[in-house]
């Protein structure tokens, strides 16, 4: 395959402005790195929070994007795991220190030199991109194709968030009803969890989505469902919804914050905590997690439901991502 010299990307120069599409160098792979003909990419959330200023320390310029389905076209010197014509995901987890007191206690996620992709490191949103070879996922023909491109993000962080809740727990809530739950529910559900799915109030058509999806009630953020909660996960970045779900608890039963960033949470009475009920917050994964995830869904067959855009309407993705008008997520396919 020839690599040309220049390619399309669509770049982040300044918080509250608009991507624009632009003629860039094609990388070039350092020593450990491989350079990856982008097949598709998915526009999550946190692709929003950093072009609306939510997230304050991108690199720029900056291609974003962090939910990668690739085709290995070219490796560095040092490589030595991944080959030409290899199939790969990039996730946001880009690099970690490996000498740090939380790489050293297997919790690279809050790894202290951390780099992240589409954040501080060049992501998706392009024709072609770079990563570090040991923070690829190999991926089957199968599974390297463009609806399977949340996986990389929204699967991910869905099943880290599910992990932190006790194996024990049957009733699970699950806040925001988007990319993140919808690929979440159908693992659930296969391991005989019963999902309780909250949308924005009134939000009528989400919340048919999700009982498609197998939720056993669906309603709004504000209303109780039939069963106290045994956890909930909240994947919608608002913090009122923290003592909301709080409220819906068993005893005993965890809150879990699933989301890179999230609005103010208030003040709230303790009488809603209290009896041992927990909240805790998820940051970034690990390669154990993605590995872990990738082995479940060839085994468990999850369908996700997307909204694809061309490279250059990007900027269309993520309006329609802040406006709440995509069912599933949205994932921009390269030509």
């Amino acid at each position: 395959m020839t690599i040309p010299d220049s390619m399309q990307a669509m770049v982040f120069t300044k918080a509250h402005e608009e991507l624009t599409l632009q003629t860039k160098d094609t990388p070039k792979p350092s020593s450990v790195q491989v350079l990856i003909k982008v097949i598709a990419c998915g526009v999550c959330r946190t692709d929003l929070h950093i072009v609306d200023g939510d997230l304050v320390h991108p690199k720029l310029s900056l291609i974003p994007g962090h939910e990668i389905i690739g085709e290995v076209v070219g490796t560095g010197s040092l490589v030595g795991s991944l080959q030409v014509g290899d199939l790969v995901g990039v996730p946001w987890l880009g690099y970690t220190c490996g000498a740090c007191k939380y790489c050293l206690q297997g919790a690279e996620n809050l790894c202290d030199h951390a780099l992240f992709t589409g954040y501080t490191l060049d992501g998706g949103f392009a024709e072609y991109c770079t990563a570090n070879e040991k923070y690829c996922f190999r991926l089957s023909p199968a599974l390297a194709i463009p609806s399977n491109a949340p996986l990389m993000c929204a699967g991910l962080i869905g099943y880290r968030s599910y992990r932190i809740i006790p194996e024990g727990a049957t009733h699970i809530g699950l806040y925001g009803f988007g990319a993140a739950a919808h690929i979440l529910i159908q693992i659930a559900k296969v391991q005989h969890k019963k999902i309780y799915a909250f949308t924005k109030d009134g939000d009528e058509k989400g919340q048919a989505f999700a009982r498609q999806l197998g939720a056993v009630w669906a309603g709004g953020s504000t209303e109780s469902p039939p069963e106290k909660l045994d956890a909930a996960i909240l994947f919608a970045p608002v913090g009122e919804l923290v003592p909301q779900a709080l409220k819906q608890l068993d005893k005993g039963g965890i809150v879990v914050c699933g989301g890179i960033h999230m609005s103010d949470i208030p003040s709230f009475p303790y009488a809603i905590l209290w009896e041992e009920r927990s909240v805790r917050s998820v940051a970034n994964l690990t390669r154990r997690d993605g590995e872990e995830f990738i082995q479940l869904v060839t085994k468990i067959p999850v369908k996700t439901t997307i909204k694809t855009y061309p490279l250059s309407r990007a900027n269309e993705a993520l309006d329609d991502l802040r406006a709440g008008r995509i069912q599933g997520a949205a994932v921009l396919v390269m030509k």
